[in-house]
């Protein structure tokens, strides 16, 4: 055999050699870097506060405030009716039914946010937990149609409400999954793109709700 051949199949064989260290190379050195040291992806996975672990809320039947829409039920988690916080995302708000400025601005973030879903909107409910005062009829009626308010201040209520953060809750909104967890809490005084993006995020990969 002429050398020739050889010296092709060589040159050949260091060009694939050649092809196989640029595709495998850098990847090799991401997982030197990820396992091998102490360097990790500085970037957060989400942008709320992960409740860690969940939290399963107990399954209560709270009495619904009549905002005047037809067929309103009487209650929520009543018999025949879908159980409350199971079967559908809920973005949830806890305040008191007066609604100060605080309450009407997380109103707000949560309409909006649901609205900026589009298509996936009708898989996230908007719930207000009344703990006192119930409830300023009008003004909910008049600017959050669909919103589910619910009247908290009973025993069934305050069983409830136990299990949802006290601190800054007047200030705060916070996902609940269609299984009852409670999930995550955000500042509803801050820029809502984060739950936005957040709850984008968990209806793409969810496979419930």
């Amino acid at each position: 055999m002429s050398t020739q051949p050889r010296e092709l199949r060589a040159r050949n064989l260091r060009t694939l050699a050649a092809l196989a260290a640029l595709f495998v190379l850098p990847l090799l050195i991401s997982f030197w870097m990820y396992y091998a040291s102490d360097w990790r992806p500085a970037g957060r996975v989400n942008h709320g506060l992960l409740i860690s672990p969940a939290r399963p809320l107990p399954e209560v039947h709270l009495p619904r405030v009549s905002l005047g829409e037809p067929g309103e039920p009487q209650t929520a988690g009543g018999s025949g009716q879908r159980p409350l916080f199971r079967q559908q995302w809920s973005l949830v708000y806890i305040g008191s039914g007066s609604c100060d400025e605080s309450c009407r601005q997380a109103l707000y973030v949560m309409r909006q946010t649901r609205l900026s879903l589009n298509n996936d909107m009708t898989r996230v409910a908007r719930v207000f937990l009344a703990s006192g005062a119930c409830c300023v009829r009008e003004f909910l009626a008049r600017e959050h149609a669909g919103l589910i308010v619910l009247d908290a201040t009973g025993p069934e209520g305050m069983r409830l409400l136990r299990e949802f953060p006290s601190a800054g809750r007047e200030h705060s909104l916070f996902i609940v999954d269609p299984l009852g967890n409670l999930m995550m809490s955000y500042d509803a005084g801050q820029s809502p793109k984060g739950l936005l993006q957040d709850l984008q995020k968990l209806l793409r990969l969810s496979h419930i709700g």
